[in-house]
């Protein structure tokens, strides 16, 4: 994550951009700017990304201002022009945004590697978005096991289809695995899942260590089984994630499936 303190030392490419963290970092009601998206990610950004910026309100000024007619729109106000997507949050549903159990979950991941442009409240803006950057341990833990247990269903659907002469199905499942597979792998590192769009990006950034995990050794293997659910290629990746898994201490989640796991590994 990075961190700015005004438009002086911001990311900028936009003018309206630019005005717009001005005016922000100067109302009273802003407590915290966050950038986020491709304009926060190195090498992300084309010609068309616009500025995903998190505006952080005290929670005494979470209610939109009216503006005058011909004025821009004030800045804790949402809007999305080709420049400019701007969010608006009260300081309490900032703390919950994205979090297990926010209706916004999903975009956890969108705080992992942003920009804190302002933090008025003593690093309390910077601190939220590293817990929501990242997972910590008994949330790490809980999250491989719950999801490493979806990923086995998906590949034992996959595999009896296989067995049954039902490729079209079997593919199916190969492909819906593959979302619960990118879960417990970046959460047995105790990282948020990335969009499908940063996933090469992070991979090739920010590596997850281990060979196995290289961007041109997991991504081909995806690629494969979203292509056409090939066993093999499944069986071989399912191995790399058992071992992976119980190296972690998750065995009694493949356990649990007794001899109905065997068929998912490589054939001898």
């Amino acid at each position: 994550m990075q961190q700015h303190t005004g438009p002086s030392s911001m990311p900028s490419t936009s003018a309206e951009f630019t005005d717009f963290v001005a005016r922000a970092s100067a109302s009273p009601d802003v407590v915290g700017l966050v950038l986020s998206g491709s304009r926060a990610r190195q090498g992300m950004a084309t010609a068309r990304s616009d500025h995903d910026v998190y505006v952080i309100t005290a929670d005494r000024a979470a209610t939109s201002p009216v503006t005058s007619p011909g004025a821009p729109p004030a800045v804790t106000e949402g809007r999305r022009s080709p420049a400019l997507d701007v969010m608006p949050l009260s300081l309490s549903a900032f703390r919950a945004h994205g979090l297990p159990g926010d209706a916004h979950a999903w975009d956890r991941y969108a705080f992992a590697h942003c920009t804190v442009l302002l933090d008025r409240l003593d690093g309390t803006i910077t601190q939220l978005v590293q817990e929501k950057a990242a997972l910590e341990g008994l949330e790490a833990h809980l999250l491989v096991r719950s999801e490493l247990d979806a990923y086995i269903n998906s590949v034992h659907r996959s595999v009896k289809s296989h067995r049954d002469g039902r490729p079209a199905v079997a593919h199916l499942d190969a492909a819906e695995s593959v979302p619960y597979l990118l879960t417990v792998v970046f959460a047995l590192h105790q990282r948020v899942r990335p969009y499908n769009k940063y996933l090469l990006w992070e991979l090739r950034n920010h590596p997850l260590g281990a060979p196995q995990w290289a961007q041109d050794v997991l991504v081909p293997q995806i690629r494969r089984i979203l292509a056409d659910g090939d066993l093999d290629t499944q069986r071989a990746l399912f191995a790399t994630v058992e071992h992976a898994a119980r190296r972690a201490g998750h065995g009694s989640v493949l356990d649990s499936w007794g001899a109905d796991i065997d068929p998912l590994r490589p054939r001898d």
